[in-house]
């Protein structure tokens, strides 16, 4: 007898949902050929992290409950970010710890957890992807998901299967570029110099693309390379992994899209 396919609940995050839906549909179609079944529950919302770095934890929990409420009941819950899956996976249990009513459901679904691509490869054991890019690429680690969850050989192991792809590491791959959630809100001439660097470390690589895990940096990176008039591409890595690049690269500008 088979078994029966795995219960995945993907938490889109409130960056894939607003501002680049075609990750989300990435994400599924990784899932979906890995053998899972796919969930998007329609009450999840945001993690609360912008609430929980600025120190309103009252708000944080309101919103951390309502994501326990949405994500019961599944094997394992996915996030195409590392961000949000560090908030889950390790700050939901601090969040509630001392509520002996959640504090038992915020240690499970932190159990559950985990970044797309390390549940691919981690958990799921995939090695390969059945995607073809025709071009030169670069990868960036976003600070959460490389030092809270351990996420840097999962993504450059999949993309070294992608036909046709030739990865070029990036210098200070692991350096953060600056976004840091409202880091870049609260000193933006600090968040501003760091991206700068980090633009320039891209275009120095030569490559036709520059890849990430996280929304928030490829929008922060996207942005700067499009002000200093970059010919550098930004996309999450799922599109790559997926072969879904049918939508303009991020930070592209709207004048020079398709109608």
């Amino acid at each position: 007898m088979s078994k029966p396919p795995v219960a995945v609940g993907l938490f889109v995050t409130c960056l894939v949902d607003l501002f680049r839906p075609s990750v989300g549909f990435a994400a599924v179609k990784l899932l979906e050929a890995a053998g899972c079944d796919v969930t998007v529950p329609a009450l999840q919302t945001c993690c609360g992290q912008p609430a929980y770095n600025s120190g309103d934890r009252r708000s944080a929990i309101g919103i951390a409950a309502q994501v326990l409420a949405a994500f019961r009941g599944f094997d394992y819950v996915v996030v195409p970010s590392g961000s949000c899956a560090g908030m889950l996976k390790l700050h939901y249990p601090a969040l509630f710890a001392g509520d002996a009513g959640q504090s038992a459901a915020a240690l499970d679904l932190s159990q559950r957890t985990y970044e797309l691509v390390s549940f691919l490869t981690d958990v799921l054991g995939i090695r390969t992807v059945d995607a073809r890019f025709e071009g030169a690429v670069t990868y960036h680690d976003s600070c959460s998901a490389l030092r809270e969850l351990g996420v840097m050989e999962q993504p450059r192991r999949l993309l070294d299967s992608v036909r046709g792809l030739r990865r070029t590491e990036l210098p200070n791959a692991d350096v953060c570029c600056g976004f840091g959630g409202t880091f870049c809100v609260k000193y933006p001439e600090i968040s501003t110099d760091m991206v700068r660097k980090k633009a320039s470390d891209v275009v120095g690589t030569g490559a036709d693309l520059l890849l990430s895990g996280d929304m928030g940096c490829l929008l922060n990176i996207a942005g700067r390379l499009e002000r200093e008039g970059a010919k550098v591409a930004v996309r999450h890595v799922a599109e790559v992994l997926a072969d879904a690049c049918g939508s303009p690269p991020i930070g592209e500008p709207k004048s020079s899209r398709p109608a």
